[in-house]
């Protein structure tokens, strides 16, 4: 614990004239759990501390204080978690002209220790995930690594703590920093319109839907375990819920990596695709898999951040660097088709070989109505791998009135739209191929001799 301060309960409490007069003290115990439920679409966080008080009968003071943090002090709540019947949390208080400070009165029909749960909501912790994929020498399986970064701004250290992960949006009109910097949680006690406490806003009643559903559900806080965490993920409406097991300390200031899953022999499909009108003359490499359970995956959705891809080189598992994509947010059964980026040791080289022009019609007036362009291209491709590979070779036309004669190529194009079409070739280790293919294309009247072909 480091700025969040609990800081006893108070045997006499006088407030005269706007002063505090001198109190007797006592102090609590640290924190003995703490739960933090971190969402990755809004600047927002559940703080679940259990604390164990030690109370007088009678009625006890607690003074709270926020003070260097982002805590919202309108999200404050405190619950009993014992003799519940005998403890009555009356009110939580903001006393005027006192900064980051809450007092809390609690009436007790029993002497002694009681424990309690503290929530609040703060802001400062957020999260993002990162991936790594390791090829086998082949590229045909591939090992997924995933991981979490989390990180703590909030001026708060959070020790020993159980860390879940919100993947899902959230709606919220308050911002938690703006509300945590307020001299007033409630605005100044000199405005009396602000004196009762607000109508929650639409983002409020979502917040206080969320801790009174899974967000606040009562689960054990499991103590720190030597062997590889697990993650535990459950489906919640539209939400989805990673528990990390075991507890980590994350201290304010600091980032931590945190494993999210490790599944090895995934299925992939490597692809070289070519389309001038998209990368210009770079041949782009993409690799592909699926969410599912074919693919040894499609257990959970998949968080979008940022996969960096190594291939496994030899028996020493030496790695070379292949590429990195960014990609969203992978529900279950979704295609996953990742860019990663442009390759020089495959080579597509197209060129115009000829062109002309033919086929003229004329007007009652002897000009020119309709004509064919004909050109003829070559497209030449390098696989300088030591693997064989696939490519995607994209042709557009600019028009949709055209015919195509292919010369020198097994199969046929298919037909992307209107005005382009898709050659697929496959290539062997270090080998090259050809092909050509004749383009007409239909201009003025022409083209209404195309439409009838």
């Amino acid at each position: 614990m480091r700025r969040l301060i609990l800081l006893a309960i108070i045997a006499s409490l006088v407030l005269a004239g706007g002063t505090w007069a001198k109190v007797d003290l006592t102090t609590l115990p640290d924190r003995e759990s703490v739960q933090l439920t971190i969402y990755n679409s809004a600047d927002l966080t559940l703080v679940r501390e259990a604390r164990p008080l030690t109370l007088k009968q009678g009625p006890n003071k607690l003074q709270f204080s926020w003070e260097n943090t982002l805590i919202d002090p309108t999200s404050l709540e405190m619950l009993p978690q014992a003799h519940a019947d005998a403890i009555d949390i009356a009110a939580l208080v903001y006393p005027p002209r006192v900064r980051n400070l809450g007092l809390w009165t609690i009436q007790s029909g029993r002497a002694g220790k009681v424990p309690v749960e503290i929530t609040y909501f703060t802001s400062g912790l957020t999260w993002r995930a990162f991936y790594m994929g390791t090829l086998t020498s082949d590229e045909k399986t591939m090992r997924l690594q995933g991981y979490v970064r989390v990180t703590n701004n909030s001026g708060e250290d959070y020790e020993n703590a159980q860390v879940r992960l919100i993947v899902g949006k959230v709606h919220i009109l308050d911002q938690i920093a703006e509300l945590a910097r307020r001299q007033y949680p409630y605005g100044s006690p000199a405005e009396p319109r602000e004196m009762a406490a607000p109508r929650p806003s639409r983002g409020r009643e979502e917040l206080e839907q969320l801790r009174d559903s899974y967000a606040f559900a009562r689960t054990a806080m499991p103590a720190a375990d030597p062997k590889p965490k697990e993650v535990v993920k459950e489906g919640l409406s539209e939400y989805f819920l990673y528990t990390i097991e075991g507890t980590e300390t994350i201290p304010t200031g600091w980032s931590k990596r945190l494993p999210s899953f490790d599944v090895s022999d995934i299925p992939v499909v490597n692809l070289y695709k070519h389309d001038e009108q998209r990368f210009g003359q770079a041949v782009v490499r993409y690799l592909s898999f699926k969410n599912d359970e074919a693919h040894k995956l499609g257990q959970t959705p998949i968080p979008g951040g940022v996969l960096k891809v190594y291939r496994d080189l030899d028996p020493q598992h030496h790695l070379a660097y292949v590429g990195q994509s960014g990609f969203k947010y992978i529900p279950v059964d979704e295609d996953v088709e990742l860019n990663l980026g442009g390759v020089s040791d495959v080579i597509v080289e197209p060129k115009l070989m000829d062109e002309a022009t033919e086929n003229y019609r004329f007007d009652s007036k002897g000009n020119i109505s309709g004509w064919d362009e004909v050109r003829t291209w070559r497209i030449k491709l390098r696989n300088t791998r030591d693997l064989p590979i696939k490519v995607e070779i994209y042709r557009h036309f600019r028009t949709p009135y055209w015919t195509l004669d292919n010369r020198g190529l097994e199969g046929t194009y298919e037909k992307e739209d209107l005005d382009s079409v898709k050659y697929t070739c496959t290539l062997e280790p270090r080998s090259k191929t050809q092909f050509e293919y004749v383009l007409r294309t239909y201009h003025g009247v022409r083209q209404q001799d195309a439409r009838l072909r």
